[in-house]
């Protein structure tokens, strides 16, 4: 992308891309880093594309977690989901290690979203500043890990959607099977 010729050329490639890298649940990360090659997006765009993603999310989701917690204050079904989380969320911390530690809500906000990692370091204590630095150095690694293996993958198998689902499935799939690796019971040796 030669911007000193024309500043304009490549803006339509790099909107495209941001827009798949703001869709929340992470489908548009494979799908995101596949549109950047094509369109000749170099990988470091795709890392500064995908933070500021992030940096979208935070402007978005800061405001909508404030506003629950407020209305878990007032409503009973509220706090009692907020409960559910808190139980939910200590169980995941649990597998990374102390609760709170800096390291601990990185390794969340990778092994979830950044959306949790922040509701954590929030209910860490960490405001707007550290707690959105946590969840997005969390979120940054998976990207990275995400944009890598997509493009590892893809180089073997020339087909963007075979890539796609099998990098879906991955993300779905890798995370199920280490959750039920993990609860298999051991049996003492005979």
């Amino acid at each position: 992308m030669n911007w000193a010729v024309n500043p304009y050329e490549g803006v339509p490639g790099v909107w495209g891309v941001l827009s798949l890298f703001c869709i929340p649940i992470g489908g548009g990360i494979p799908a995101g880093v596949l549109l950047a090659r094509t369109r000749g997006i170099a990988w470091p765009m795709m890392l500064f594309l995908y933070f500021i993603s992030d940096l979208l999310l935070a402007v978005v989701f800061e405001p909508v977690m404030h506003a629950l917690l407020a209305w878990a204050k007032r409503s009973p079904f509220i706090a009692a989901v907020g409960a559910q989380m808190n139980k939910n969320i200590e169980e995941t911390a649990s597998f990374y290690g102390t609760k709170g530690g800096p390291l601990t809500l990185i390794m969340i906000a990778f092994g979830v979203d950044p959306m949790t990692g922040r509701t954590v370091a929030q209910a860490a204590g960490h405001g707007f500043v550290s707690g959105w630095a946590i969840a997005i150095t969390g979120d940054m690694m998976y990207f990275t890990v995400l944009m890598v293996s997509t493009l590892w993958l893809n180089s073997y198998i020339k087909d963007p959607n075979t890539t796609v689902v099998i990098i879906l499935a991955g993300m779905f799939g890798v995370p199920w099977l280490a959750r039920k690796w993990r609860a298999a019971p051991t049996y003492p040796p005979t």
